[in-house]
């Protein structure tokens, strides 16, 4: 296994913990910022989710650059193999996390094909023309650079008169284009459809489309976590209340927008596509809100498990943080004198009062054991070399840790001979 399939691996898992932290506490900030505008829950909501692929990128960078990786994975699968000889129903981490990173990148790449698909599909709809109906796309487009002009929008935005759609959808950030559905021109008055090209130019005027994207980027890597779609989602929904905002103030009639979105509540799809559409969200909440805006109240049955699960997030961070902190630091490999006996005085040396200090070297293996030994620095007498070494030759070692993993290590050791 290579180090960046460890260090991928183990940061995936971490961030099962670490995206249940911040969705948690962008649930609690959404709560005290329910009667705000949207604008402040879609900025929060963006910036989880902006800090749940910030969180884990870091995580990685550190583990590539900031601990011997390679040397980590190596000990791990040491320690594998060593519990497969023990018995051939251990279970071996170090083939589980490979085939974890395996089936995530499987799935990643899976979503990446959708998600290309996606934008093939909008290019497509945005090339394909209707010369049945070239008058009529004449005069929407006229409509579409006048909201346009309106909006201070000064990009060109182009409109497409498309077939099975059932609502305008936005797509394209340098050229975007608006794809206008046949089908809304001879079921809806044209204030109305006007009203819903409003709400695409307030899509257009925040950069949506762009946001959108990276949303999908974002749910594309980390696809696996619920916190990430759930904060998705949420940023669908204050998106869509912003627009909803933005083009009733520069139409100054709230009213004719939320009678076009009522009547395109009978035609909602699914909300997780490429583009932007208006009737993205729940559109009779997003009615009722134009209509008779109020307060919403707090529900503090629903919101005092969640101050839990918030509370109960933090103490596991907290614990994570000392516990990986812990793990993180590097111990030196120590001798158990209790392992081996303690070296005899030479009767030569004694009678000749010979003292000094002998280093010796040990080369400890990931057991504890010492694999060899030699003198590293006489103390200046041989028979004195010679009596240390034997003695201390047998001893034990507790093996030094590297990120918390027993590591191979070499050792020395002082002996002091003296006469006192």
């Amino acid at each position: 296994m290579s180090a960046f399939t460890f260090a991928l691996g183990m940061t995936l898992l971490q961030f099962l913990w670490q995206g249940l932290l911040v969705g948690v506490s962008c649930a609690v900030g959404l709560s005290l910022l329910r009667n705000a505008a949207p604008v402040c829950r879609y900025l929060l909501a963006c910036t989880a989710l902006l800090a749940c692929v910030l969180w884990p990128a870091f995580e990685l960078y550190s583990r590539l650059h900031g601990q011997a990786t390679a040397s980590i994975a190596s000990d791990l699968l040491e320690l594998a193999a060593q519990s497969v000889n023990a018995s051939a129903l251990t279970w071996n981490p170090a083939i589980w996390l490979r085939q974890m990173v395996g089936l995530w990148a499987i799935c990643a790449a899976l979503l990446a094909v959708r998600m290309l698909l996606g934008l093939w599909w909008i290019d497509r709809r945005s090339r394909h023309n209707l010369p049945q109906h070239h008058s009529a796309q004449q005069y929407w487009q006229q409509r579409v650079g006048h909201l346009s002009a309106r909006f201070g929008v000064r990009r060109n935005v182009q409109l497409k008169l498309v077939e099975n759609v059932a609502s305008p959808i936005t797509a394209g950030y340098w050229k975007p284009v608006v794809l206008l559905p046949v089908a809304l021109l001879s079921g809806m008055p044209a204030d109305l459809v006007e009203a819903l090209l409003a709400h695409e130019m307030a899509h257009i005027r925040h950069h949506d489309y762009l946001i959108n994207l990276l949303q999908n980027l974002i749910e594309t890597l980390l696809f696996y976590h619920p916190a990430v779609w759930w904060i998705s989602h949420r940023i669908r929904i204050e998106r869509e209340l912003m627009a909803d905002d933005f083009a009733a103030s520069k139409l100054g009639e709230p009213r004719r927008l939320a009678l076009a979105l009522s009547e395109l509540e009978k035609l909602q799809f699914s909300t997780h596509q490429m583009a932007l559409a208006a009737n993205g969200g729940n559109l009779m909440d997003r009615i009722q809100r134009l209509c008779r805006p109020a307060p919403r109240a707090l529900n503090w049955k629903a919101a005092l498990p969640m101050l839990g699960v918030a509370l109960a997030c933090l103490t596991i961070y907290v614990e994570a943080t000392a516990a990986d902190q812990q793990t993180k630091a590097e111990t030196s490999a120590v001798m158990q004198m209790g392992s081996c006996k303690k070296p005899v005085y030479p009767h030569g040396a004694l009678a000749r009062k010979e003292t000094g200090t002998v280093t010796l070297a040990f080369n400890v293996d990931a057991t504890g054991k010492a694999t060899s030994s030699a003198v590293d620095r006489s103390s200046g007498y041989s028979e004195l070399d010679e009596a240390a070494h034997s003695a201390l030759a047998l001893c034990h070692f507790q093996p030094a840790t590297e990120a918390g993993l027993p590591v191979k290590s070499v050792v020395k050791v002082q002996y002091v001979w003296t006469l006192d």
